[in-house]
């Protein structure tokens, strides 16, 4: 038996989509517009479809800052964070780097491991074409991966509707974030991190209630 994950990226912005919403009879419901100015909260994630962790989702946040134009900065990075009321470690990118240690966190690999270590079971990771997952540190990284157990399954290009991670971003974005502006990049970046954790407990009760024991044939 394998685990199989499904793992993609996803960006949202200060003022997101809107959607649908109720007011009362008469007033119009007004939604203020806050202009990114460079900043956003990224996340990368990984949802289990098959196997004996089925129904587990696991994700990572980054929030990325404007661009400072000034040759020398003014502002050490944990001022620049503190002042979008951010911690400096919830500052950053996705980048290839970020992306292997996400896969060896989706693994399972304890911070301090035995050389040689390998997953109980083997991990299937279906990602994208993406850049971030077909870079030189990803490549650099194959044999590890190999040697751990764990395979990365890139999907043709241009199908996103072959993920099944999709659903769950779209999902997010219109119904766990009630509120549709934020001023702060720190509020929209424990608004999504909150958005997220309720997510995947819904998958996991949802997938929890839905197991049903099968009895082999006659």
């Amino acid at each position: 038996m394998i685990d199989l994950y499904h793992s993609d990226e996803v960006g949202f912005a200060m003022t997101l989509p809107v959607c649908y919403s109720w007011t009362l009879q008469g007033i119009r419901l007004y939604i203020p517009y806050e202009a990114p100015q460079g900043r956003r909260v990224n996340g990368i994630g990984a949802y289990c479809t098959h196997g004996v962790e089925a129904g587990r989702f696991v994700h990572e946040l980054c929030a990325s800052l404007p661009k400072s134009t000034a040759k020398q900065p003014r502002k050490s990075p944990e001022e620049q964070a503190a002042k979008h009321d951010l911690r400096v470690e919830q500052v950053g990118t996705i980048d290839s780097e970020r992306f292997v240690r996400f896969v060896w966190k989706v693994a399972g690999r304890p911070a301090i491991y035995p050389e040689g270590w390998r997953r109980e079971r083997p991990l299937v990771l279906v990602v994208d074409n993406y850049s971030v997952h077909t870079g030189a540190r990803v490549k650099a990284e194959m044999a590890a991966f190999e040697a751990a157990g764990i395979t990365l399954f890139f999907l043709p290009s241009y199908s996103p509707e072959l993920s099944e991670i999709e659903p769950i971003w779209q999902d997010v974005k219109h119904h766990e974030l009630t509120k549709r502006s934020y001023e702060i990049l720190g509020g929209l970046f424990r608004a999504v991190d909150a958005g997220l954790t309720r997510k995947a407990n819904k998958l996991l009760a949802a997938c929890s209630k839905t197991t049903i024991p099968f009895r082999a044939a006659a």
